[in-house]
């Protein structure tokens, strides 16, 4: 990558984590591994949701079981106070770095639009 935009790609994270959205991500998800039972319902509902996708872009389609496990723990997380936390602190993060990106990519949009 060139030098210059990797310097600028390394200030704009430094500049990131200084972010309210990241501290408030940060924190919470602090709180969640202080928790140490929905702290592994989380992890747990990771590692299933990768091992499903694994399974769909090998073309495989999960058991019926499977899907029935997922979503008896989407419904555990759903009932979380932290997990929920977590998830609109994680979404305001993606609008931040989405607004970047748009920045970022708005040249090659451009081009593609004359």
């Amino acid at each position: 990558m060139n030098d210059k935009l990797t310097e600028l790609a390394t200030q704009l994270q430094q500049e990131l984590v200084t972010t309210k959205e990241f501290g408030d991500l940060k924190a919470t998800y602090e709180r969640l591994k202080a928790d140490p039972d929905t702290f592994q319902l989380f992890k747990q509902f990771q590692t299933t949701q990768m091992q499903l996708q694994q399974k769909q872009m090998q073309g495989t389609q999960p058991t019926q079981e499977e899907i029935a496990n997922a979503q008896a723990m989407a419904s555990k997380m759903g009932q979380s106070s932290i997990i929920s936390d977590l998830m609109k602190n994680e979404k305001a993060l993606n609008t931040v770095l989405g607004d970047v990106n748009d920045l970022v990519t708005k040249p090659l949009m451009e081009l593609y639009r004359s």
